[in-house]
Formats: structure tokens, C-alpha cells, sequence
């Protein structure tokens, strides 16, 4: 069989050996259900109590002294005069979830779209909550059920605020580096990981662990925590810090989403530095144009929110962004993948290669360093180089960022190969916007010698905008593309392929490759799969590293490296079993018979041991 081309192995998805605490690297010291995702098996959590994680030691903090921090309205044992008393009631913890509430917990009852979190308020005072944090609207029902209630008019923005006073400002023991922009988020944040691992690693005694917060997971060194949202709300990201501080991490590479920033889950959070990778059109269900979901992500390029800025002087918001910040006298590097002369950090001599890439990182004072994307794609390089780039603001030298960017093995469901043994390429990625989409197909196509067959669908209850671009898109750069549904959620999927399928036919006849409509996404992969000749490629793209398919509400357990590994299978089975019926179907009847007188069952033959000795007399 011949070699097949490598784009992303997926040792990523091992767990290694934890590392030993050590010093700041700033130097200071199953059947269908309805969980949002099947975890992997290998997330692991020591947990007793529903929710993400929490510390095990936390100072009780006086509700008393919370309130004035918060300027709240108070009602109950803090108006009562008790509050300067020594029973006077502490918390311990905070979460914005009915459900999750421990002992000792304020509970943030937030206003919601159809049910406001003060009609839960019973079931988290029967789990041990101490005090309600809500707003006008949901006072009179918590105070009714005689537990103290902080009232502020916009409760979810103070949540971040009163987590990290709750949990001691987790966040200040941390060096942060938050990513955001549209595209390669989780890459980037995977990258600046593998580099802090490597600083902390020369440190004098063996170094500190890190942390990584994202899409596909969260870490706490290497333990590893399955994700339900790009970045956790508030209440949870606090409480992860504190964890975080707790078992000995000094630093955090962390994706940042529009939604957070809009939403208020960083709230409480100051990054050392702040990245800003790219923008294209996205969440445009979320954010009414692209002004508005620019302006969301300029957020993080505030002083109360980031310390300084790295940005990418390559994309047309980057650029933007970097004059912006530059009149404001906001610290910012910027760094250009296309070597544009005028950037902080710039890319030469860049090598792409089916593996990943090779270039030269040349930095501001001419210093220039050996540097590699781990993964293939051009994309990759300006990842890469953003990783290297943070990393560097964030004092660490450029030569051990880059031998730390060069080891990452890895992004689960970015460029991840499947191997089955056949002689094609098979890859699964989490492209699921335009650009994204582009991208990875003009990536793959520079390390295939044969033809793309590619699998892609839309998701449901999301930006519908984009949905004739990605079907257009996928017809245009794909030899076969099969369109097929992605998570659903509650609209028809047949609607949406049929916007998609109008995008493809937009794309003129002589441009396109072959269109296969295919509701069902595991029939769409094995449809893929039975089209693959040697040396062709196979890509099934926007779901990566997801765990479940959301239908009509249900999330069923969907793994899309399973099923493609499985269709891959089953066609090596089919096809040998063909092989089989055409060879015996040619066979005489003298050679049926030998071969079936060969694969019928001998009796075994007898050992030396029962064999009856016999002497020279009876031989004769």
C-alpha cells in the first residue's frame, strides 16, 4: 500500500503525565439523550456535584462586604442589622445555575428570554444557597423565600465582578493570554499552550503547569474537562481560575468568543495579553452586521479588560484595530504571516508542507527564528506566528516559544487525520463559516494529487446567511461535494439543505464538481468514502471535534472520526468480499473443490506423545 500524506495526527488526544507545581512565569511567584455533547472518555473530573469544577479551599467572603462592593439593594438578614454580627451569612461559591448550587452559594438569578432565574430561587435554597444576586424584576419573588437577596439593575454584568471577589481574584495569580477573532481560535490557543508548557518546563525546578480554556476542552495541567461553550460563563470561568491556582497553574491561554465578551463571561477577567486573529462574517444571528461584531471583539482591547494587544496586521479589522489602538496609546504588536515589512513580527521564507510548515519569524529588531506551524495550511503560519507573538509580549524568549509552538502534536478536529489503513487521505475539520471552508480545501488540495471529496452541512437555529456561500463554496473548490445536515436543532433539515443546494447551483455548471444531497450525515460520509481513489482526499468538515448531532432537541452520540473511520472499514470489507464472490465465481469445479477441501477443518493430527511406540519387530 502506498504512503498516505499526513496533515494532523491526533496524539493530542492522549493524556500524559500531570507536571509538578513551580513558579509564576511572570516570575513573582450512548442511547439518545439531551446533554449538549457525549464527552469523551478521557475527560476526567473529580467532581461530586454537577457543574464545572470548583476549589476545594476558599475563604467565606461576608455577603455584607459583597454588597458593597456591588452597591446593591439588600433585603433580608443583610437589612436586618445582623450583618456586622458573628453569625452574620458568608459565601463560599456563586453560580448562575439552578441545578449546580452547593452549599454556601449565591445564586445569580438572571432574567431570561422566556423565564427569569428568581423562579428557580426554592430549588437553590433547598441545595444550600445562602443568598440570591438578581435584579428588580426577580426581587420579591427571591426575598420570599427569606434568603438575603443583592438587587443591582443589570445583574448578569456584576456576576463576573462578585465571582472573582467571591473566589479572591483568581485571575491575578495568572499570566493570561486570551485569542479571539473568527477563525482559528482553538488553533491558536493550542499553540500558545505548547509554548508556556516549554518555558515552564525550563524553569529551575521542572516548572509550573498551565491551563487551556476553549472549545474542544478545558485544562487544568493535563487533566481534562469537557466543554460546553467556547468560553464559560462567568461564574464558571472564575471558579475554573481559582481551581486553576489551587492545584499550582501559573499561566492560561484561553479562547475569547464575541458572545462572551457581549454577554459579560469575562467580566472580572484582565488579560496580560489580548489576540486578535481575523474577522469574517459569523454569528450575524447573534450580531445584527459586521460593525457590531467588530465592536464586540474590540472589547478586549480595552484597558479593563487587557493589559496589551497582538494583532493581525494581514486582515482588514486587524488592520483597523492596530490604528485604533495605536491613537489610544494602547500597547500593541502586530505580526503579518505575508511579511509585510511595516508588522512587529513578520513570516519569510515560508515552506508549506502536507505535515505542516516551516518559515522565519522575524521580529522588530531584526532578530530572526527558526519557527514551525505543526500543522499544514497557510492559515497555519499566521496561527503560528500569532502564538509566537503573544508569547513573546508576554516575556518569553522567542526561541522557546517557537520549540514549544513545533511540538504541539496536534488540535483535536482541526486537520485531524483518520487512518483505516486505505491508501487516501481522510481528515476531519471543524471549518463550519465561509472563509474557513476555503481555506482548508485550497490546504488540502496542496498536499492531494488526486481529487477532494469533500462532506459539509449548516447548522440549524444559526446565521442562515451563510449557508448559500458554504454550499457555493464547497461545489466550487470540491471535485465531489456532498451536502449534507450538520447539528439541525429544531429546523427542517431538508430547508436547509435546500439553501445550500441553491448556493451550489449558482456556481456555473463548468465550475463545479459533482453535487450528492444527502440528509442522513453518515450515509453522506460513506458516499464520500466510495468515491475515494488512491491518492485522493476525503474531508469532512464543521462538526471536528464534536460529540453529538443535535436533532430536532436530541443530541445523539456523533463522533465524525468514528463514523469516517467505520465507512472506510466497511468499504475495505465490501470490497474484499467482492473480490472474493469474483474469484470463486471464476474458479473451475477441480479448483472449488481443492480449495474447499483446503479451508474444510482436518482433525488435528496426533503429538509424538500419542503416538503407540512401536519396536524394529512390529515395524517388520
Amino acid at each position: 500500500m502506498r504512503d498516505v500524506r499526513t496533515i494532523t495526527d491526533s496524539e493530542c488526544n492522549q493524556q500524559a503525565g500531570a507536571a509538578a507545581a513551580g513558579p509564576s512565569l511572570r516570575g513573582t511567584g450512548a442511547p439518545p439523550g439531551t446533554l449538549t455533547a457525549v464527552p469523551h472518555a478521557d475527560h476526567t473530573s473529580n467532581e461530586s456535584f454537577p457543574g464545572p469544577p470548583r476549589p476545594m479551599r476558599v475563604t467565606p467572603v461576608p455577603l455584607a462586604e459583597l454588597a458593597r462592593l456591588l452597591d446593591a439593594g439588600t433585603t433580608g438578614a443583610l437589612q436586618d442589622g445582623s450583618a456586622g454580627s458573628a453569625d452574620a451569612p458568608s459565601a463560599t461559591g456563586i453560580t448562575h445555575d439552578s441545578r449546580a448550587v452547593r452549599p454556601g452559594d449565591i445564586y445569580a438569578a438572571l432574567p431570561g428570554a422566556r423565564l427569569h432565574g428568581a423562579d428557580f430561587v426554592a430549588q437553590a435554597q433547598s441545595l444550600g444557597a445562602v443568598a440570591v444576586l438578581t435584579d428588580p424584576g426577580g426581587t420579591e419573588r427571591a426575598a420570599a423565600t427569606g434568603l438575603p437577596v443583592l438587587t443591582v439593575p443589570d445583574p448578569r454584568g456584576r456576576m463576573g465582578e462578585l465571582a472573582a471577589a467571591v473566589y479572591s481574584e483568581p485571575g491575578e495569580d495568572l499570566l493570561q493570554i486570551g485569542i479571539t477573532g473568527t477563525s482559528g481560535k482553538t488553533t491558536t490557543a493550542y499553540l500558545v499552550d505548547g509554548g508556556l508548557r516549554k518555558a515552564a518546563e525550563k524553569q529551575a525546578d521542572g516548572g509550573a503547569l498551565t491551563g487551556l480554556i476553549g472549545t474542544v476542552e478545558s485544562r487544568i495541567g493535563d487533566e481534562r474537562i469537557k466543554s460546553e461553550r467556547t468560553t464559560p460563563e462567568a461564574t464558571d470561568l472564575q471558579a475554573l481560575f481559582a481551581v486553576m491556582r489551587e492545584r499550582g497553574v501559573r499561566s492560561v491561554a484561553m479562547e475569547v468568543s464575541s458572545h462572551a465578551l457581549v454577554l459579560g463571561r469575562v467580566d472580572g477577567c484582565v488579560f496580560d495579553i489580548a489576540v486578535f486573529n481575523n474577522l469574517s462574517p459569523e454569528h450575524l444571528d447573534f450580531h445584527p452586521d459586521m460593525e457590531d461584531y467588530f465592536q464586540a471583539k474590540r472589547q478586549l482591547f480595552t484597558p479593563a479588560r487587557s493589559r496589551a494587544g497582538v494583532v493581525n496586521f494581514d486582515d482588514e479589522y486587524g488592520y483597523r484595530l492596530i490604528g485604533e489602538l495605536k491613537e489610544e496609546g494602547f500597547p500593541v504588536t502586530s505580526f503579518s504571516a505575508e511579511g509585510h515589512p511595516d508588522a512587529d513580527w513578520r513570516a519569510e521564507n515560508v515552506e508549506l508542507g502536507p505535515l505542516g510548515s516551516t518559515f522565519t519569524a522575524v521580529g522588530p529588531d531584526g532578530e530572526r527564528v527558526p519557527a514551525v506551524a505543526p500543522l499544514s495550511g497557510p492559515f497555519n503560519v499566521a496561527n503560528a506566528l500569532a502564538a509566537l507573538t503573544a508569547l513573546v509580549a508576554a516575556g518569553i524568549d522567542a526561541s522557546t516559544a517557537a520549540e514549544g509552538i513545533r511540538t504541539v502534536p496536534g488540535v483535536p478536529g482541526r486537520l485531524e487525520r483518520v487512518d483505516a489503513g486505505q491508501d487516501y487521505l481522510a481528515i476531519v475539520d471543524y471549518a463550519h463559516k465561509p472563509d474557513a471552508v476555503e481555506s482548508v480545501l485550497y490546504a488540502v488540495r496542496k498536499v492531494t494529487e488526486g481529487r477532494v471529496h469533500a462532506v459539509l452541512g449548516c447548522g440549524g437555529d444559526r446565521d442562515p446567511h451563510k449557508r448559500p456561500a458554504m454550499g457555493s463554496g464547497l461545489a466550487r473548490l470540491a471535485d465531489t461535494a456532498v451536502l449534507t445536515s450538520d447539528n439541525p436543532r429544531s429546523e427542517d433539515p431538508l430547508a436547509i439543505l435546500a439553501t445550500m443546494l441553491a448556493g451550489a447551483a449558482e456556481v456555473p455548471a463548468y465550475e463545479r464538481g459533482t453535487v450528492l444531497v444527502e440528509e442522513d450525515r453518515a450515509a453522506a460520509v460513506a458516499a464520500a468514502v466510495a468515491r475515494a481513489e488512491p491518492g485522493d482526499a476525503v474531508l469532512v468538515l464543521g462538526k471536528g471535534h464534536e460529540q453529538g448531532q443535535d436533532i430536532a432537541g436530541v443530541v445523539r452520540p456523533f463522533d465524525d472520526k468514528d463514523v469516517l473511520r467505520e465507512a472506510i472499514r466497511e468499504r475495505t470489507r465490501r470490497e474484499a468480499r467482492i473480490a472474493r464472490e469474483a474469484r470463486e465465481a471464476e474458479e473451475t469445479p477441480q479448483a472449488r473443490e481443492a480449495r474447499e477441501d483446503l479451508e474444510a477443518p482436518h482433525p488435528p493430527r496426533p503429538s509424538a506423545a500419542e503416538t503407540p511406540h512401536r519396536t524394529d519387530n512390529q515395524n517388520r
